[in-house]
């Protein structure tokens, strides 16, 4: 990406975490500008993990990630997508969490499926362990930690790969 000091390089790190243990279980860097295109490698990552770990049941992010293409390829692995549509409120207004709930008719539509999926309670209990286990962790990185930005030059070095 260009500034106004020259040539400045944006990397995009992500991280898969357990939700049961809240520790960082696949990481990965990549030079790309936003969210869109990190599933798969994320669940390639996720998929070079010793079988002993055992298998994700569901992948839960924000609506950075959420593409019908994501959907697709989230499905294809075996995992559930748990992908927000767009940013959601911190809390249900009062008269949602006394309605009845209403099961929609299966569709073809990926996107419609999410939908679907996300408003159903138990997919939106789901989904908020997300809140509970991948936030609390960036927040102790960022904050506990301090380590806010990389001052390394390069891909290979903000990898952690030692140049020779």
């Amino acid at each position: 990406m260009q500034s106004t000091h020259g040539f400045v390089q944006r990397y995009n790190a992500q991280a898969a975490v357990d939700t049961a243990t809240m520790r960082v279980i696949a990481q990965h860097i990549r030079l790309v500008p936003n969210d869109q295109r990190e599933v798969t490698p994320a669940l390639e990552r996720l998929a070079a993990l010793p079988p002993s770990l055992g298998k994700g049941e569901a992948l839960q992010s924000d609506s950075s990630y959420c593409s019908p293409a994501n959907i697709a390829v989230i499905d294809v692995a075996g995992i559930q997508p748990m992908l927000a549509l767009q940013r959601e409120s911190h809390h249900l207004r009062l008269h949602e969490c006394f309605t009845v709930e209403v099961v929609a008719a299966d569709t073809n539509n990926a996107m419609q499926t999410m939908a679907n999926r996300l408003n159903r309670r138990a997919g939106r209990a789901l989904y908020a362990l997300r809140k509970q286990t991948v936030e609390p962790v960036f927040g102790i990185i960022k904050r506990v930690m301090g380590w806010r930005q990389m001052t390394m030059r390069g891909l290979a070095a903000a990898r952690g790969c030692r140049r020779r």
